[in-house]
């Protein structure tokens, strides 16, 4: 059984999107979703520098587009269910036929705005920590005022608060944890410092019409699977301010029989993820178009195409 998933924040690099616009109609297709949602996507996925691709209102949809593109160009693939972590939940509803890319990118587009903004109201950031028991780190970092906003799996926990607090960290690591490392997002995301892009993002979302997925969609929430559309739209405004749970989603994956599980573009970071939570499972990372053959014979395999 084959799972699709798409990265989130920080997964983004200087000039990844370079070669996908090389493909046969790529580039008419993010020109189309530039005007729609008014930032030049192929400015800011070729030409940019990692500071103009850290801003918050440009790398959500610089990513979900990027998910998009590089999933249509593996063909028509039937996964047996879909997941994002964060924004990637956005590529994933447009993978399970809840959104049209363009309804979600004007979506994205609203809500990366709404999170700039309110990331702009105190300094705030997010940090990883590598190693270490969970539960453990969890208590610490309540400790210390920070939030566990990303509860990875695989021994990864994504602390968020401010910059004082996570300054803090840096000095007073919980036991066992290796390393703490500072990600390439402008923002305490998933957390209550958040609580006013929710609020923007659910006006938005109120002329936005969602269809009831066409596959298992696995909800960041709680790992759950949702079959209402109207519910997916719903959680993707929640998730905002909510911890995201991808250890719950891989626990899913597990539970529906995954036997392989492709990252679409800028892929590399939920893979990494699976390697050490679901041995096992074949997983395949789309960097770069390079890859696009050896996820369809992997597709081929698990999935139906």
């Amino acid at each position: 059984m084959l799972v699709l998933v798409a990265p989130g924040q920080g997964a983004q690099t200087p000039g990844f999107l370079t070669p996908w616009l090389e493909l046969p109609g790529a580039a008419d297709r993010v020109a189309a979703w530039s005007d729609a949602i008014g930032l030049d996507l192929a400015h800011y996925g070729t030409a940019a520098d990692a500071d103009e691709i850290r801003d918050t209102a440009v790398a959500q949809p610089l990513l979900v587009a990027a998910g998009i593109l590089s999933a249509a160009a593996l063909g028509d693939v039937s996964p047996g269910a879909v997941a994002g972590h964060s924004v990637g939940e956005f590529t994933a509803a447009v993978l399970a036929g809840v959104l049209d890319d363009t309804a979600a990118l004007a979506l994205v587009r609203k809500r990366g705005l709404a999170m700039a903004d309110a990331a702009a109201v105190t300094g705030t950031g997010m940090s990883a920590l590598l190693g270490g028991d969970p539960e453990v780190s969890v208590a610490h970092l309540e400790k210390l005022g920070l939030t566990p906003a990303n509860i990875n799996g695989a021994g990864q926990i994504v602390a968020a608060g401010t910059l004082e607090q996570l300054a803090a960290l840096n000095e007073d690591k919980p036991e066992g944890v290796r390393k703490v490392v500072p990600l390439k997002v402008a923002g305490a995301f998933h957390t209550h410092h958040m609580a006013p892009a929710v609020e923007t993002l659910a006006k938005a979302a109120a002329d936005v019409t969602a269809a009831d997925p066409t596959v298992a969609y696995v909800s960041n929430k709680d790992g759950g699977t949702v079959a209402a559309g109207a519910e997916v739209l719903d959680r993707l405004v929640g998730q905002v301010a909510n911890p995201v749970r991808w250890d719950l989603c891989m626990e899913t994956f597990k539970e529906l029989g995954a036997t392989a599980i492709v990252e679409v573009s800028p892929g590399g970071t939920l893979v990494g993820l699976a390697k050490r939570a679901l041995p096992g499972v074949r997983t395949l990372a789309l960097k770069t178009p390079d890859d696009l053959d050896a996820a369809r014979e992997l597709i081929a395999e698990h999935g139906v195409a």
